[in-house]
């Protein structure tokens, strides 16, 4: 709970700091709301997110509610106002970031944490795979979430985010190098993720999909050198694609997908996985490492 109350501390200060900005700065004006009228905008904001945010800070955690509604209400018009004016898009980025931030701030100032077994449920449950006689069943099932997962993740969301990083007028200059190497990194990166699927679907008869993992634990292949290669591979693939599309965007969505797979998503996967596998998990987890490949030893 402190921690929730600290963040909306330090959100107030830095939203009074940025109208102080606003009022006597062009650039930042411009770059942040636009042609919009400042002090109209002001009548509500400072408010509602300021003075809101302020009072979160000392405990009151209805002011904690209305800071963070406001802030995603804020981040989505501007979001809106931007793609169809082509201005204040650094608004839009600085008003998205307060928006989670703000979200994750009221869960701990209301729950003391941050519930992210919410993740987890329904369709995204950790389950085992049903046990097929023909191993190619897993193999045609993994083929199918490839197809799907990459061409949302990889092909969908990341051009629509560099159109809109375009069209807000937030992007970077890359070095003309900078694409062909994105290439080679995707299909290195594609390589890895692909191996690492069919080892998944022949040695542990389930697929990579949280609602059908393996029925056996898998330490072959990709797995001797790295715990999770498949999240390493995406998390490659999601940069590359960045590199390729000459956006920064890009490459902070990959980025910011590995932080809420690692710290979100990982913890319950690893539990799982240790109470189906027991010792044989555990042992595994502390030899190889998730991240960080490591020489697999003689055997």
């Amino acid at each position: 709970m402190l921690l929730g109350r600290a963040y909306f501390a330090v959100q107030a200060i830095a939203g009074a700091a940025w109208w102080i900005a606003v009022f006597t700065v062009p650039f930042v004006r411009e770059a942040t709301l636009g042609r919009l009228d400042p002090i109209v905008v002001a009548v509500f904001d400072i408010p509602l997110f300021v003075v809101a945010s302020a009072l979160a800070a000392f405990g009151i955690r209805a002011a904690a509610i209305v800071a963070a509604g406001w802030t995603v209400v804020v981040a989505a018009a501007l979001a809106v106002y931007a793609t169809v004016t082509t201005e204040a898009g650094w608004g839009v980025l600085i008003m998205a970031a307060a928006a989670a931030a703000s979200i994750v701030g009221v869960l701990l100032q209301t729950t003391g944490r941050v519930p992210t077994e919410w993740i987890v449920r329904g369709p995204f449950a950790f389950r085992a795979a049903e046990d097929h006689s023909r191993r190619g069943a897993y193999a045609a099932a993994t083929g199918g979430q490839i197809v799907v997962f990459w061409g949302l993740f990889l092909v969908v969301l990341p051009v629509i985010i560099a159109f809109l990083e375009r069209r807000w007028g937030v992007g970077f200059g890359f070095a003309g190098f900078v694409p062909p190497a994105g290439v080679v990194v995707l299909v290195l990166a594609s390589a890895l993720g692909l191996s690492s699927a069919f080892v998944m679907s022949t040695r542990g008869h389930g697929t990579p999909l949280p609602s059908a993992m393996p029925n056996r634990l898998v330490i072959a292949g990709p797995y001797r050198w790295v715990r999770n290669p498949m999240a390493v591979a995406g998390v490659l693939q999601g940069v590359a694609a960045g590199l390729i599309l000459s956006s920064w965007l890009v490459v902070a969505y990959a980025i910011v997908g590995s932080l809420l797979w690692n710290y979100a998503v990982r913890p319950s996967e690893e539990a799982d996985l240790e109470a189906r596998f027991g010792d044989d998990f555990v042992r595994y987890a502390d030899d190889v490492r998730c991240w960080w490949p490591r020489v697999p030893h003689a055997e």
